[in-house]
Formats: C-alpha cells, structure tokens, sequence
C-alpha cells in the first residue's frame, strides 16, 4: 500500500494550521482512536481535540492517574490507559487489555523522549530506541488485529530523523556501547519510526509517519540547563502546540487519505523525508531485529 509521493493529495492546511483547524466542523463520533503519549504536549492535544469532535480516545500514559489528571479539563469521550513504554511486559500487558476497547479507527503512536546526554538503557538498547520504536513496534503489532478495515496507523516521526547515523541504522551499535551522540540515538529512533510506519504501509496497512514540527514541550526537559536556555531563546521561532498536534490531527482524520500509506507528511502534507526513510532493505533489517529484539512479547 506504498502511495507515490505524487499520488498523495496536497491539502488546505499549513505551518500554521492548527489541530483545531484541520478537524473544525467534522463529526468523529463514529470513531475510535488510540493515541499514546497522551498526558502532555502534542498528544495531549490530539487527545483533546479528537475528543472535542467526538471520537472515543482511548488515551495511554505512563499510569492511569496521569492520564485522568492531564485529561480532566478535556470534553468528550476519553478512556485513560496506563502503560509504561520502558516496560515492555507493560505495554504487552496493555495491548491485551486495550483490544478490548476496539475495534479502532486509527493507532497514533506519539509516545516519545529525547533521552539524557549521557546513554541509558532499557531492554539492552539505548531508552530513546526502546521507547520511541520497540514499544510501539510491540503495541502496534499486537493491536493490528483490533484494527478496523481501512483502518490508519499515524506514527510521529520527526525530522530528527536526518541527525541519524549516516548508515540509518547503526545495528552494531543500539546500546550506543560504540560511542554514544545523544541527537544521533534520537535521530535514529525517529528514522526508526518513519521505516516502521513504511513497513506496515508494505503489509497493507494504511500507516503514515510525520514530522510535527518543532514545538516546546517537555521532551526538552531533560536536556543541560545551558541548551534548555537556548532552547527557551527560540520558542518564537517554534509553532505552538496547537500547531504541532495539527499534523497528526490530520494525517489520522482526513477523509482525502483514506487508503494512502507510507508517506512522510510535514506541515499537514506530503513531503520527502531523507533516502534512508524510504530505505525498504534498511526496513526490511530493521523489522527483523525489532522483532528478534522483542519477541517474548510480541504474542
């Protein structure tokens, strides 16, 4: 289900489009969506704004409480969901749990971190890899069954995705025990969301990844204090997170992307990501070590 990128219908909506603008006017109360990484920033606006048009949001946090705290001022249907990304008997725990709630209308694996400067680890990789891929690759996965027909995948990607490794992938190196650069690890696990979103488009799946923009959210928190300042500096140059959430809003409602996969969307339309990102040998490797990596819990 590879859409050409000339195939792919350009849109109304821009940089500064908003998520409340992309779904201004639509009725979603005939959908179900799941979004993780819903208790702030990006997906909790997500959260928000597909619940104001109706849809039935199944939210996911690090715990339940989170999640109902972040949500309590949100209008609409939101069921909170607790499932801890660095614990992958968690999320499998999750997923048996959360099909429950199905069928669904779309997964948006939002869930993200940035990581320290200096690596930790998690499940024997560098934590950004385990938790912005392999704990959506298992969610995602084990979810897939729950999924309606024509049903989407929206996975955020970002355009971190160029700070990793010139190879893609550095394979030899997911634990970073090779030499550790902290945007490069994020980089790569942002690639890692863009060829995982390409795989499923391969298997029939209508999934597509994105880059939301460059918003100030807490995914910076964990970043020196001197960066965080600069990073602070710049927040008139980031879009809001009205802004940021808009891509994602889209990609996962429009009815014009009804059965399109495997694009790359930027500012709420089709763009051209790096090569590597349509890389199908370098997708096909990296489904292959994802699963060999989380096989006791994928089911």
């Amino acid at each position: 289900m590879i859409t050409s990128l000339a195939a792919a219908p350009r849109g109304p909506f821009g940089k500064r489009s908003t998520a409340e603008d992309v779904v201004r006017g639509r009725d979603l109360s005939d959908q179900t969506i799941l979004i993780t990484g819903a208790t702030s920033g990006i997906g909790l606006e997500c959260a928000r704004v597909l619940a104001l048009r109706g849809a039935h949001v199944v939210a996911l946090g690090r715990s339940v409480g989170k999640v109902r705290a972040a949500t309590a001022d949100c209008s609409g249907r939101i069921t909170p969901v607790g499932c801890d990304q660095e614990d992958f008997a968690a999320v499998a725990a999750c997923a048996v749990e959360v099909a429950k709630r199905g069928p669904f209308n779309v997964f948006i694996a939002n869930a993200g971190i940035l990581g320290q400067m200096e690596p930790e680890f998690c499940h024997g990789v560098a934590k950004p890899f385990a938790v912005n891929h392999l704990s959506h690759f298992i969610l995602v996965n084990r979810l897939l069954p729950a999924l309606k027909p024509g049903g989407r995948v929206v996975v955020v990607s970002s355009d971190a995705h160029y700070r990793a490794p010139k190879e893609g992938i550095s394979f030899d190196n997911l634990a970073g025990e090779k030499g550790y650069r902290a945007m490069e690890c994020y980089g790569q696990s942002k690639l890692a969301n863009a060829l995982f979103a390409r795989s499923l488009a391969r298997r029939g799946v209508a999934a597509n990844s994105l880059h939301p923009g460059v918003i100030a959210t807490n995914i910076f928190g964990t970043l020196p204090p001197l960066i965080g300042a600069l990073v602070a500096l710049g927040r008139l140059f980031m879009k809001s997170v009205g802004q940021g959430a808009a891509t994602t809003c889209y990609v996962a409602t429009a009815p014009a992307l009804e059965g399109i996969g495997g694009i790359y969307f930027r500012d709420c339309n089709p763009a051209r990501p790096h090569p590597n990102a349509e890389n199908d040998a370098l997708a096909d490797r990296l489904w292959a070590v994802s699963e060999d990596l989380t096989r006791p819990y994928l089911g």
